[in-house]
């Protein structure tokens, strides 16, 4: 960024340079300090995280259906025998106690839903990843745009802040011109009504900031102190490669949004198969292992006792033969439910290289109009001098001042703000291609003025 050395035109510095002291408080935190803050405490990607831990379960799960099942079972039960005829004389009487433990154990050997369960838990997990990697990415964008729609609306008040004393300066200069008679009183008017508009933008600049740092404060669950600014002169480069298709292919190929509708797909696919396996027979090896006892002194009265074991081992077969043709019934919905995802796949390809298309065509434009934005800059500051000169010799009227530094302010609030969203459509260009990383934010971050 350029800069001239004006004697009138102290308060007219770049605007980077006059946030130079507040960026570099000891208290400033960068974006890097911004995402770590995030990683712990927003909810959002913490709910993705936990999701994920949970779904990690699945295949747990779904493997114990092809795992054996094995339970113990026992009952014990005291008796009371009392035996009297029929003229009321007892004949027999004491206590039984009986005691009984079932030991069983079932091993599936064709199950064909179960089988496909598991496979089904497989993607379940896999989607899980997925989603949890998608959660990653759009951390970083959101932690990127909540902090440089911070520096934004920091950016329009200070250069409202200086508009509002640049015409707090002209309307006393206009004021002292009109009282030795030098001007008309129409120049204080116009130079009165320039600051009272400026007082009013200050104060709409002031609660658009309070909003945005909300925002942030939203993400990372405390309010943020100072932030770090851009570095004044940036060179912002072309995303690489600098053709658009690598970037779309990309998209279309590793969004983990496009890498979800896969893994859905498949599942819908596996779901065919789990509701035709109703059809088909189960067979399960099958074993138990009884013991039965009984004692107490009613045993001995009438005259007998027992205790047996009975151990067993077998096959066990199922076929279905008919069920209100509710199988045939789940299979053509699954059926449909498999056109569903392959369409969704299909519309999550579209919508990804769309993404990728927009966010390059972004960064792109972004790189022009900051260009152009720093020429017009460089243009404004000649032209501002230049009407405050003819002011101060009778040739311009306070009018062509006031503008100029409209001007020029305009500018560079708009060089800041193209600045801001060409780093953010790089950061979403990627997000969009499946490559962002955390070392992206190293790059960003050292954009940073320490």
């Amino acid at each position: 960024m350029r800069t001239r050395s004006f004697s009138s035109l102290s308060l007219f510095f770049p605007f980077a340079f006059s946030l130079l002291v507040v960026s570099t408080n000891v208290q400033a935190i960068d974006l890097l300090g911004i995402y770590q803050e995030a990683l712990i405490n927003d909810a959002e990607y913490a709910s993705a995280r936990a999701a994920r831990a949970a779904a990690e379960e699945k295949i747990k799960q779904g493997r114990a259906n092809l795992l054996p099942t094995v339970g113990l079972s026992g009952s014990r039960a005291r008796n009371d025998i009392e035996t009297t005829t029929a003229n009321g004389v007892v004949t027999a009487s004491g206590v039984n106690n009986s005691h009984n433990y079932t030991l069983s154990l079932s091993q599936p050997l064709l199950n064909m839903a179960n089988w496909e369960q598991y496979e089904q838990s497989k993607l379940a997990v896999a989607s899980s990843e997925a989603v949890f990697a998608q959660a990653q990415q759009n951390l970083m964008v959101r932690v990127s745009q909540a902090y440089f729609d911070v520096l934004a609306a920091q950016d329009t008040l200070a250069f409202v802040r200086t508009l509002k004393q640049a015409n707090k300066e002209q309307l006393d200069y206009a004021k002292r011109n009109f009282e030795v008679g030098i001007k008309t009183i129409t120049d204080t008017h116009e130079a009165q009504a320039r600051y009272d508009l400026a007082v009013a933008q200050e104060l709409a600049a002031l609660n658009d900031v309070a909003i945005k740092r909300t925002a942030l404060q939203q993400i990372i669950g405390k309010e943020a102190k100072t932030l770090a600014a851009l570095k004044p002169g940036i060179v912002m480069t072309a995303p690489q490669p600098v053709q658009m298709e690598p970037w779309v292919t990309s998209a279309e190929q590793k969004n983990y949004s496009v890498i979800g509708a896969e893994i859905a797909l498949k599942n819908a696919q596996r779901d065919i198969a789990k509701n035709r396996a109703g059809h088909y027979p189960t067979v399960n090896l099958v074993a138990s292992v009884v013991r039965n006892s009984n004692s107490g002194n009613a045993q001995a009265i009438n005259g007998s006792s027992a205790n047996s074991n009975n151990n067993a081992i077998g096959i066990q077969w199922s076929v279905p033969l008919f069920s209100g043709f509710a199988v045939d019934s789940k299979v053509t919905e699954s059926i449909a439910l498999e056109d569903k995802a392959r369409y969704d796949l299909e519309n999550a390809r579209r919508t990804a290289a769309q993404a990728a298309r927009l966010s390059y065509l972004g960064v792109n434009s972004g790189l022009a109009q900051i260009k152009a934005l720093e020429t017009a800059e460089t243009s404004s500051l000649s032209a501002l001098a230049s009407n405050k000169l003819g002011y101060e010799v009778g040739v311009q009227i306070n009018i062509d001042v006031l503008n100029a530094q409209q001007q020029l302010f305009s500018t560079r609030r708009d060089l800041a703000k193209a600045r801001y969203d060409t780093i953010m459509s790089g950061l979403r260009l990627k997000s969009a291609a499946a490559t962002l990383k955390e070392e992206d934010l190293v790059l960003i971050n050292g954009l940073l003025q320490r």
